[in-house]
């Protein structure tokens, strides 16, 4: 597991997932630079996406990027 970087800098790794602590709206640009949000994402939900940066419009807290 990787902790996210800052909302709007690109992440150390790729990641295969997200796990999402606190809920909200996740902005993710994935691996092949198309940007996605994710809306009333649920507290402690997995999001099978990869990632390669959580963008600042993020309203979810406590994102740890799986790899």
């Amino acid at each position: 597991a990787i902790g996210t970087a800052a909302y709007g800098t690109a992440l150390s790794e790729t990641t295969r997932a997200l796990f999402v602590g606190t809920g909200g709206t996740v902005v993710a640009t994935m691996a092949n630079g198309v940007a996605l949000t994710f809306e009333n994402v649920q507290d402690g939900s997995i999001l099978p996406i990869r990632a390669q940066e959580i963008g600042t419009a993020t309203t979810a807290t406590g994102i740890v990027g799986l790899v």
